[in-house]
């Protein structure tokens, strides 16, 4: 094994019988193939278990004569090329949002002209969501331009329609060019648009109907295909009005394997690798993930550790860890995956809820459940007049901008106990950023997405209703009670 990072290998001695702390440049990878091939033939290099790094030395490592086991160089080309992979998308006749390249600010306008604002704005072969944006109008995609990215022929920016409040979905699977199996079908909890690391996420899916889910099994199948995959892929799609979009495929594991291993009790990344060296799946163990349980994943995220930095999710990856919550429904493990992740619920107390427009109908329901439980609420105007006029006893508070007492001081006054916070467009964002200041700051529960609050709520009634309990991983996977 070859690793740049000691830190995550550093707890399992045994994972390999050498292990190399070195550069992942093509030239240190080589001289460390060079020295292991002096002791007997080279079988090939596995490089899906360790994200983009690898994958961009598939090419290097294939041209130095390497083999290079699982899926192909030519087939990771394919998925990571914007032109080649649209070309096969329309072959196998599956939906795409609208998108367009873009070598110059002219060409940026006309292309989001084109598909029509909101977008999603980054640059070509980004990592980690790095300077990803949802653009809401020319002007914002001009600050975009002028401050995020260099935009030019070498490196052009991506330009995708945002759709907005889709539900996303991670799709994992195996195949070995006869046979694919897939082996998880996360829903996440945020709306497309928050990175998918940054994202809670549940499996099995906790509210998409089975028509759909089926849908996405014969598309990944049609993909992994049509990409000739050996080994792991993970596809993104998300769900609008009924209908299933292809986001992106990635010919590799993705941070999602190891809790849908956990999730099912499968060991995903061994079967994966037993593919890539040759052997079929039909001759390894089953992967079933039909399972009786809830896995929640939830990210954790360092901003108590960074003041001043707004804890609003984006398309720009932010979590440094993920927790899992399992139980045997989703508001119970949801609330144990955000105990896991330092995040404590209230059981009563006051919750102030600020939300835009397209969220008031959504987050209704989930206000409705807090008030049943005995919390108060405090809302800014616009909210506030939705919630009273839908029979919610609420108070109102003033934002920032309309002068004190407004909500940050009621927040570090200790008066208030869970936020829901959504915002629309580029000023409200910023105008908001002290309200998810004060909360971190304060150690309050704060929620930046509809979806999330209204999952919030849930968790709240589960954990007021009955006792966590404590059992062991594997007595999920039994179905005992042990």
């Amino acid at each position: 094994m070859v690793n740049c990072n000691p830190e995550t290998v550093s707890t399992d001695y045994d994972t390999s019988d050498r292990l190399y702390f070195e550069p992942l440049t093509a030239e240190d990878v080589l001289e460390i193939l060079h020295v292991e091939m002096s002791n007997g033939t080279l079988a090939g290099v596995i490089v899906q278990f360790g994200g983009q790094t690898p994958l961009k030395l598939a090419q290097e490592l294939e041209d130095a004569g390497i083999p290079i086991l699982g899926t192909s160089p030519d087939a990771i080309d394919l998925a990571e090329d914007r032109e080649r992979f649209a070309a096969l998308v329309n072959k196998l006749g599956l939906k795409q949002p609208a998108n367009g390249i873009a070598r110059s600010r002219a060409e940026a306008i006309a292309v989001a002209d084109r598909i029509g604002y909101p977008v999603l704005m980054r640059p070509s072969y980004v990592l980690g969501g790095r300077a990803m944006e949802i653009v809401d109008s020319q002007g914002q995609l001009e600050n975009y331009i002028q401050t995020a990215v260099q935009v030019s022929g070498e490196s052009p920016v991506l330009i995708d329609q945002y759709l907005r409040d889709a539900i996303e979905v991670d799709v994992d699977a195996i195949a070995d060019g006869t046979d694919v199996v897939v082996t998880g079908v996360m829903q996440h909890i945020e709306e497309a648009g928050v990175h998918s690391g940054d994202s809670a996420c549940t499996l099995p899916p906790y509210s998409l109907p089975p028509e759909i889910i089926a849908e996405m099994e014969r598309q990944a199948e049609k993909l992994a295909f049509g990409l000739n995959v050996k080994g792991l892929m993970n596809i993104q799609f998300a769900v609008k009005d009924g209908l299933v979009f292809l986001i992106e495929v990635n010919p590799r594991a993705s941070r999602t394997v190891p809790f849908v291993a956990k999730a099912i009790g499968k060991p995903i990344a061994k079967i994966a690798a037993r593919v890539m060296a040759g052997e079929k799946l039909a001759a390894l163990p089953p992967i079933d993930r039909n399972i009786a349980h809830i896995a929640v994943k939830e990210a954790v995220f360092p901003f108590a550790r960074f003041p001043g930095v707004d804890p609003v999710l984006s398309p720009e990856m932010k979590s440094t860890g993920e927790v899992m919550g399992i139980d045997s429904d989703f508001a119970m493990a949801f609330a144990k995956a955000q105990l896991g992740g330092g995040v404590v619920l209230p059981k009563q107390g006051t919750v102030f809820v600020s939300v835009k427009d397209g969220d008031k109908a959504t987050i209704l329901p989930a206000v409705q459940e807090l008030v049943s439980y005995g919390f108060s609420v405090i809302a800014t105007s616009g909210t506030a007049d939705f919630l009273s006029g839908h029979g919610i006893p609420v108070t109102h508070v003033n934002k920032v901008v309309q002068g004190r007492p407004h909500i940050v001081d009621r927040i570090k006054d200790g008066s208030v106990d869970l936020v829901f916070n959504t915002t629309e467009g580029w000023q409200s964002l910023k105008d908001s950023a002290s309200i998810r200041g004060a909360a971190l700051n304060g150690r309050v529960p704060y929620f930046t997405t509809a979806a999330a609050s209204v999952a919030t709520a849930r968790a709240i009634g589960a954990l007021r209703s009955r006792n966590l309990e404590v059992r062991s991983l594997q007595s999920y996977y039994s179905g005992s009670h042990a």
